[in-house]
């Protein structure tokens, strides 16, 4: 058994499935608590995944996934034997997540982080009026639309392929910016971006159009204003098997049906 192996937790959601197999894992395995662990083996789904990650950030622990829940698109498979070895030989992914900041109509503010996307949702019947600056120049004065999102490449073929936004290459240094359901300007589809910008989203007519933003499953209600940069100095670290890594899959993802 590897050195690094020596030193790992095993975590699982609350789902049946994802208990049995850490219970598994850690009768063959051992187990170390998590503040001591170099590796930290997530058991269940893309929820738990993500999860996993946001509470590991700047850890410096690594993150190796096995899928007990439904799709498990950031997940490896789940097998018990020789997991040494594959730990050992997975292939490492830094990401730095985007920034949320908001202003709420209540006068108070927030920061979340998102590792997959930023989105901003009608709360109410009435659509969405936004506009859009990036950098400090207004690129859409008026978005009238059910919603919209900034989704960096780990994320991009989650919501955002679901709402034909493209995907991004994991190794892109981009974003993508999606609408949902975008109503004017009618055949605005989003747009590329550098992943350096910073996105400035103002809520029009925030008293009769209501807007939740949402970092990952953070949601802040009613919000006024949102600004959304990738961040520097947070990282999230994950692993994946070499013959299915996230690179693999992300462009897998572009030839499927």
């Amino acid at each position: 058994m590897s050195r690094a192996f020596q030193s790992v937790c095993f975590l699982a959601s609350s789902a049946p499935e994802a208990q049995a197999a850490r219970e598994e894992l850690i009768r063959l395995y051992g187990q170390t608590p998590q503040e001591d662990a170099d590796i930290v083996v997530a058991l269940g789904g893309d929820g738990f995944m993500l999860q996993t990650l946001h509470n590991t950030m700047n850890s410096g622990k690594r993150v190796y996934g096995m899928n007990r829940g439904s799709i498990g698109f950031l997940m490896n498979d789940y097998r018990t034997e020789c997991l040494a070895e594959r730990i050992d030989a997975a292939v490492e992914n830094a990401f730095h997540p985007l920034q949320m900041s908001t202003r709420n109509e209540d006068g108070s503010t927030s920061v979340a982080l998102a590792i997959n996307e930023v989105s901003l949702f009608r709360q109410s019947y009435q659509a969405a009026k936004l506009q859009v600056e990036i950098d400090g120049h207004v690129r859409l004065p008026e978005l009238i639309c059910d919603g919209l999102m900034v989704t960096t490449p780990a994320g991009s073929t989650a919501y955002n392929l679901s709402a034909h936004g493209p995907i991004l290459p994991l190794e892109a240094p981009l974003l993508a910016i999606t609408p949902v359901s975008a109503f004017r300007p009618r055949r605005w589809r989003g747009a590329l971006l550098p992943n350096k910008v910073t996105i400035d989203i103002t809520v029009l007519e925030a008293g009769k159009r209501p807007v939740n933003a949402v970092a990952d499953n953070t949601e802040v209600k009613s919000v006024v204003g949102v600004r959304i940069a990738q961040t520097e100095d947070t990282t999230a670290r994950i692993l994946s098997d070499p013959d299915r890594s996230w690179s693999e899959r992300i462009l897998a993802e572009q030839f499927s049906d």
